[in-house]
């Protein structure tokens, strides 16, 4: 009977695999982003790319400052994939927000050497507002809550949608 369950163990990653029917796929933890003028919300998966749960709001410096930081997380879960929200314009084209955005990604692929895709996150902060007013929560707590619960927003409809891939992102960058 032991056969038939088999611990698979990369770097930090355990996963009980029923009958090997993962064969050799590493575990990998994906990244969500919801880049702010002044914040940074930040959510990351679950090592099985089911969930993804809040981690931070990550208060902006410089850009250097800001992808040390996300390098720290990077390291620290394993990230194996970057989602950001890219906030078109409600018709669907790119305004100069999602320019700012698409700009701070391409300095961020200079620096960490990651699959970077971007996810549609129009209303993902009104969303976020919606779930934060239910809750009942103060207004100084929704404000340092909203960021990194529209990051988890943004990477659960990632994952949900496109399972993974980059079907239903609007760039690959």
């Amino acid at each position: 009977m032991i056969d038939y369950f088999r611990l698979i163990t990369r770097r930090k990653n355990v996963i009980l695999d029923k009958k090997n029917q993962m064969g050799d796929k590493k575990a990998m933890r994906i990244m969500g982003l919801d880049i702010g003028s002044h914040t940074i919300g930040i959510a990351i998966s679950d090592e099985l790319g089911i969930t993804a749960q809040g981690l931070k709001t990550m208060t902006r410096k410089s850009n250097e400052e800001d992808f040390q930081e996300i390098s720290k997380i990077i390291n620290q879960f394993e990230i194996g994939k970057i989602v950001v929200g890219l906030p078109r314009n409600m018709n669907g084209s790119v305004g100069k927000q999602a320019e700012r955005v698409l700009h701070w990604i391409r300095n961020l692929k200079e620096k960490i050497r990651l699959p970077v895709v971007t996810w549609d996150e129009r209303l993902s902060t009104v969303e976020a507002s919606k779930v934060l007013l239910e809750a009942d929560l103060s207004r100084k707590k929704r404000k340092k809550a909203i960021d990194k619960l529209a990051a988890v927003i943004i990477l659960q409809a990632y994952m949900n949608r496109g399972k993974n891939s980059d079907e239903g992102s609007f760039l690959s960058t």
